[in-house]
């Protein structure tokens, strides 16, 4: 796969599951995980500044989750993601929606430009001090310029040490949004090991610079490719790294999807989103 070596997980009854992991019934479902390119476990990984990124793009990961399931040997699979996750998930579902037996979603996202811009640059209305800081890491870009690729080129700096106050600041102003929300938790990329937040940083700039290689709002605006395949979004009223009007849009756009917003939860959410996950799963493996 382009030199890529992708590391998956196949879940049962396994004792001390992962967050993602225990959103299942391991007696009801089969779950497969996998590390997308540069992460995890996935090989070669983007803490390696040896590491390009040329074939790491948002369609290189759908041909990815593709060819593991035909590995695998799935006629069709219940997906799950949140975030960037949904994005990703949106990406393959409206490409392969013959494959897919039922979504759900938290945390909605398509990554268009607007998302993108509120995230980097609108949010910062509400953290203005941070975003001060976040705008200073990357001199010269101007508060109109484009700081998204400013911090791409950062991360590809030779020079170790810009890139590691690059990694940094970018860190500290995602903590900033989501350490902001209600219950959220005070740094989630910061406290990261450093080759962990390296390759998030990398990998997140390199794809957001890019607007993800997705025509602008073609998640929403396709979404008619998913009619007929049953869906839970689940969102926060107090996402700040996501607004609720994005999950919305797809809700209207995809005839037979379920919208639940969660009115004190935010972008990581919280004990009531995961409730509504879990409800959302478990309904769909009782109707299977």
């Amino acid at each position: 796969m382009d030199g890529h070596r992708q590391r998956r997980r196949r879940c049962r009854c396994i004792p001390r599951l992962s967050r993602t992991r225990r959103k299942f019934d391991p007696d009801r479902y089969r779950v497969v995980l996998f590390d997308q390119r540069g992460c995890g476990r996935s090989t070669p990984h983007a803490s390696d500044p040896a590491t390009g990124l040329r074939h790491n793009t948002t369609w290189h990961l759908v041909a990815d989750m593709e060819r593991l399931r035909e590995h695998l040997g799935i006629d069709r699979w219940l997906l799950y993601g949140g975030s960037w996750g949904s994005t990703l998930l949106l990406a393959y579902a409206e490409r392969y929606p013959e494959r897919v037996s039922e979504i759900v979603i938290s945390s909605v996202t398509t990554t268009r430009r607007s998302e993108i811009d509120w995230l980097y640059r609108g949010v910062g209305r509400f953290f203005p001090e941070q975003w001060e800081r976040f705008l200073a890491g990357a001199p010269g870009t101007g508060r109109d310029g484009d700081i998204v690729a400013a911090y791409a080129r950062l991360t590809e700096n030779p020079d170790a040490a810009v890139r590691e106050r690059a990694t940094a600041d970018w860190c500290a102003w995602e903590d900033a949004v989501l350490s902001g929300e209600t219950k959220g938790a005070a740094n989630p990329y910061g406290d990261r090991p450093p080759a962990a937040r390296l390759a998030l940083v990398r990998i997140c700039a390199h794809y957001f610079s890019h607007g993800a290689w997705l025509e602008e709002g073609m998640l929403l605006r396709e979404a008619g490719r998913l009619a007929g395949i049953p869906g839970v979004l689940v969102h926060g009223r107090l996402d700040m790294g996501g607004h609720l009007g994005t999950a919305w849009e797809l809700r209207r756009a995809w005839a037979g999807s379920e919208l639940i917003v969660v009115e004190a939860a935010g972008h990581l959410g919280g004990e009531m989103t995961r409730r509504r996950v879990l409800g959302a799963l478990d309904a769909f493996a009782a109707g299977s």
